[in-house]
């Protein structure tokens, strides 16, 4: 029974889903354990095209393993190169998500070649990778990339197709679970709205939940101290400890590489820049492009637009000038008042840049990390899923506001102006919301402190290797006897 005590180093999995929005939190998660355990071995299992991306990004210094199991989109009508979701158009992700099923085996095999004790850090999109984990007696976490209180909200929901909600029996309704928080009809996706349970999207993600709800423990890329209620209702709804570890984020790019977008940067007063990303998966309708671009046209404020083709529109596609006002771009260049960006952009140093003063965001929680880290607070344009509840968070919190809801919003010059102005000028709510936008960087720079009070994520991420070792030997003691 002695020996059964002695636990020998972890071999960590990591199993992101494959989206850059998942991949690239888990390569932060990777430096923080690579730092506080360099001996240990770490392995990131994906498709041989994602793992091939992540290496042009990550320093060769750092000591990742990779294990690359095979994906064959082709053979559930997805296209041939869709080995993660900036590949496909929004229609065909629900396919995308069930076909990703299709890693199962091939992810099994590789745990079960696996000696000594194993600690599966599992997206939770990947949620199915427990059952893995229960037949090989490995531990099992999920590493959730969302936040706290957008994914209660979300799992909530989802757990309760079909809503039975249409406009005219009600625009608004309590969660059962959470009385207290109130959610409008136009914060639930199309899918949503229409699941009555047996559909493609209720049956996928109630079987993630369902799996969800046997992990031994739940890693969450949030701070303790940011999102107090969210972790709060998070915890009522969950058997298993959680472990605030955020904010984790990784930039692929830098901006001394970029030395156009840098020099523009420069020559802008501190916190006057508008800076406009919807993600690389979500796009706007034509109509609220167009419209968008007139207004930042007749406002005071310089901005950045990362900008892609509007809804329905391949992803790829090369861009049209019709889409803008006639010749917008070209004005913009000369009069340095806006930059369009028409690939991927160095988000987190723009946001780090004192320019910056606000970004009009999606709200995807990458994103939303990304600019509290920076203490720029944030003009809310939810498009999607746990999106809107970001944005709810948000305002209630008095660090942003919402200017438009929803792929197919109807987007007014007036209200981006008005919002605009709101949140950049100098009146009272936009000073308040700077001065909140920068305590909450505060707090985002204090989660990994190390040197002297020890940081709540550090201590996270502490409390979960320790969790762990004692679960890995409680499952050995079982197994001898």
């Amino acid at each position: 029974m002695a020996n059964s005590k002695h636990i020998s180093k972890p071999h960590i999995v990591l199993f992101p889903f494959l989206a850059q929005g998942h991949i690239r939190p888990f390569l932060s998660l990777f430096s923080r354990i690579r730092r506080r355990h360099p001996d240990l071995t770490i392995t990131l299992v994906s498709t041989p095209g994602n793992i091939t991306i992540i290496r042009s990004i990550l320093p060769s210094s750092l000591s990742l393993n990779f294990h690359p199991i095979p994906f064959f989109p082709e053979s559930h009508d997805l296209p041939p190169n869709a080995d993660t979701t900036c590949n496909i158009p929004f229609p065909l992700i629900i396919t995308f998500f069930k076909a990703s099923e299709s890693l199962r085996p091939a992810f099994e095999n590789f745990i079960s070649t696996l000696a000594g004790p194993v600690y599966i850090i599992s997206d939770p999109f990947f949620s199915w990778s427990v059952e893995v984990s229960h037949k090989y007696n490995t531990l099992h976490s999920i590493f959730l990339t969302s936040g706290a209180y957008g994914t209660t909200v979300w799992f909530s929901l989802w757990s309760k197709v079909p809503l039975g909600l249409i406009p005219s029996v009600a625009d608004e309704f309590q969660l059962p679970e959470f009385s207290d928080v109130t959610i409008h009809i136009s914060q639930c996706s199309k899918h949503m709205l229409e699941a009555d349970g047996n559909d493609q999207w209720s049956t996928y993600f109630q079987r993630q939940i369902k799996y969800f709800l046997q992990s031994d423990a739940i890693l969450v890329n949030t701070v303790e101290e940011f999102e107090v209620i969210g972790l709060q209702m998070f915890r009522k709804k969950l058997f298993m400890p959680v472990f605030p570890i955020g904010p984790l984020f990784h930039s692929a790019y830098l901006l001394t590489k970029n030395i156009c977008i840098a020099e523009w940067l420069n020559t802008k007063l501190p916190g006057s820049v508008l800076y406009i990303s919807f993600g690389s998966q979500f796009m706007i309708h034509a109509k609220a492009m167009m419209e968008l671009a007139i207004s930042l046209e007749h406002m005071s404020h310089p901005f950045i637009w990362v900008i892609r083709p509007p809804l329905g529109c391949d992803t790829k596609e090369k861009f049209k000038t019709e889409w803008l006002p006639e010749g917008f771009e070209r004005r913009m260049k000369l009069d340095k008042k806006g930059l369009l960006i028409h690939e991927w952009a160095p988000q987190v140093e723009i946001l780090a840049h004192a320019a910056t003063g606000a970004f009009l965001s999606h709200c995807g929680w990458n994103s939303t990390l990304e600019s509290l880290t920076h203490g720029v607070p944030i003009i809310a344009w939810p498009l999607s899923a746990d999106q809107f509840y970001n944005s709810k968070m948000l305002e209630d919190m008095g660090l942003g506001v919402e200017l438009a809801r929803g792929v197919m919003a109807d987007l007014k010059r007036e209200r981006v102006k008005e919002v605009v102005e709101t949140v950049m000028g100098e009146n009272k709510k936009g000073k308040e919301m700077k001065m909140k936008a920068r305590e909450i960087r505060e707090v985002m720079e204090k989660a990994w402190n190390e040197d002297g009070e020890e940081g709540t994520s550090m201590k996270g991420l502490n409390d979960f290797f320790q969790f762990a070792a004692k679960k890995m030997t409680d499952k050995q003691d079982i197994a001898f006897s």
